[in-house]
């Protein structure tokens, strides 16, 4: 005949708690307190960080085919990327109008800091192998983000900003300010016309003349440059000099007019050909390819993504904050909106997933006291759910999880 164990042969936990009631109490307040205070640390995104770190790089080759980028530029550095540690895949687009984007994917163990700095070592051994212009514009790295959390439009009702002046207004005086908010992860101005100066040459004259498009680009780029232009009265100085002065130079053209009067060549007569004499200068846009538009006007519109890890909630209410801060020395007629926006998704999804939790835990009391009968004996799991939801958020920091709809679901099945 089987003897029913004792507490002394076979201790139980229930046992242990049921006897020390004021013991659980504040075991249970604790675990609560714990879960509460780690809910306000926990990061608040839609779904979970699962993507593979990454790392973007780009280059332009001004005038060049999307072949001649892909061979010249892309080849290159491609060639170098291969031992790099961690590395899963990359990808390239070379686009016609010269500019190269390679996208670099690494395996979720390695860390996206120390990615972004193999990735510009391999760059910098590969430097030599491109061209002269594509070395002069640079080439950016970045540590690319993939968790897009809103898209900023600047439009005007005043006709004198077009589109070009709301790109560079918005490039100047926007992007490094909405760079620093805690939890952006990057901001990029997209889809605008970016300020340019224009050479407009004929070609017909430039053959009359002999000119050719080297001539044309290596006067640019030597007369429109800060050079040191030394110092008047340095020693050795005649006797006498008392004076000391430095010579400024007119350095980096800034209006048509000046670009207009650049010397491409100086014949042997003393003739000088210059940049009026084989087309013009004219201030517009490097790109026309894009074109950006909101309710039918021209707009400039940013993209901004969230760093891994941050609170989507707090990260979009600090950049309506700073956005407000920055509205007050907009130009006149100058605006901006929020066109897209993940943060309602997210705060919809969040509250229907607790909406649920609810539900299931008013379904849980109810069978408990169908079987039991009794209001007294269900309080008992109509607190330990509470307890044991609250609690969980604990656990959640400590592993590194975040509130999103997979973790709040996973709470409602259990």
């Amino acid at each position: 005949m089987t003897q029913p164990h004792t507490d002394a042969e076979a201790p139980d936990i229930k046992y242990f708690f049921i006897r020390r009631p004021v013991l659980a109490a504040v075991i249970s307040i604790i675990i609560t307190l714990l879960g509460a205070f780690a809910i306000r640390l926990l990061p608040i995104s839609r779904y979970p960080q699962i993507t593979p770190p990454a790392v973007q790089v780009t280059a332009v080759y001004p005038g060049a085919t999307a072949e001649d980028v892909a061979e010249a530029v892309a080849a290159p550095i491609e060639q170098q990327l291969s031992g790099l540690q961690g590395l899963l895949y990359y990808s390239s687009a070379n686009s016609s109008d010269g500019t190269m984007s390679l996208n670099i994917s690494f395996d979720v163990s390695r860390s996206q800091d120390l990615a972004a700095v193999d990735v510009q070592n391999a760059v910098q051994v590969a430097e030599p192998q491109l061209p002269a212009a594509v070395r002069q514009n640079g080439v950016t790295i970045v540590k690319a983000n993939t968790d897009i959390l809103s898209v900023v439009a600047l439009s005007s009702t005043d006709a004198r900003y077009d589109a070009a002046y709301l790109t560079n207004y918005m490039k100047l005086y926007l992007e490094n300010e909405l760079k620093r908010v805690p939890g952006i992860g990057n901001a990029t101005v997209f889809a605008g016309l970016e300020f340019s100066m224009l050479l407009q040459l004929d070609p017909d004259r430039m053959a009359q003349l002999g000119v050719t498009m080297t001539d044309v680009s290596d006067a640019v780029r030597e007369q429109n440059a800060t050079n040191p232009a030394g110092r008047l009265g340095r020693e050795p100085a005649p006797q006498g000099t008392q004076l000391t002065l430095p010579v400024t130079t007119l350095g980096r053209l800034q209006t048509p007019d000046q670009f207009n009067d650049i010397v491409v060549r100086a014949d042997s007569d003393g003739s000088l050909i210059r940049i009026r004499d084989i087309g013009k200068a004219t201030l517009g846009a490097r790109n026309y390819d894009l074109s950006g538009r909101l309710n039918g006007g021209p707009t400039a519109f940013m993209l901004l993504y969230l760093r891994p890890g941050a609170n989507a909630l707090a990260v979009k209410a600090a950049v309506l904050h700073r956005l407000d801060e920055l509205a007050a020395s907009f130009p006149p007629g100058v605006s901006y909106k929020v066109p897209f926006d993940t943060t309602p998704f997210v705060t919809e999804s969040i509250r229907e997933v607790l909406t649920t939790l609810v539900e299931a835990l008013v379904l849980v009391t109810l069978v408990v006291f169908l079987f039991l009968q009794s209001w007294r004996a269900t309080l008992i799991p109509m607190l330990a759910v509470p307890v044991s939801v609250v609690g969980t958020f604990l656990g959640l920091l400590l592993l590194g999880f975040s509130i999103n709809v997979l973790t709040l679901f996973g709470l409602v099945l259990a």
